[in-house]
């Protein structure tokens, strides 16, 4: 058996080993592949804040349907009577009735001053 080319057969075995040497990093790496799913697109809806004017408007609405003054002196009247009938008799109704419309006025045009207020300040905030 004779060949032709005998130094070339030992040649292809150190070839081997540097390929196999050079490729073990490229077979050592791992690919992370991460899969995010699209979320489908939202609308968003901005309302508009109402104008002071509005707000101010919407307000005494509210305002003029509580009681106020007229309707938290009618209410002071009738209780005023009621205790001064009980505690003093028919001129203690009297003075109960004026008392009572006082104070009842008062404080009907203070509880329509809140109502305001309250109804202002949520309209001026978004609510």
């Amino acid at each position: 058996m004779s060949r032709k080319h005998p130094t070339r057969k030992s040649n292809w075995l150190p070839l081997m080993a540097v390929a196999a040497l050079l490729a073990l990093p490229a077979l050592a790496q791992q690919t992370t592949v991460i899969i995010k799913e699209a979320s489908p697109p939202t609308t968003v809806v901005v309302k508009q804040a109402p104008s002071a004017a509005e707000c101010s408007a919407r307000a005494e609405r509210a305002a003029m349907d509580s009681a106020g003054v007229a309707g938290g002196a009618v209410r002071g009247t009738i209780g005023g009577a009621a205790f001064g009938a009980i505690v003093g008799g028919g001129r203690g109704a009297e003075r109960g009735a004026v008392a009572g419309a006082v104070v009842g006025g008062v404080v009907g045009g203070a509880r329509r001053n809140d109502v305001y207020r309250r109804v202002y300040d949520d309209c001026m905030r978004g609510y």
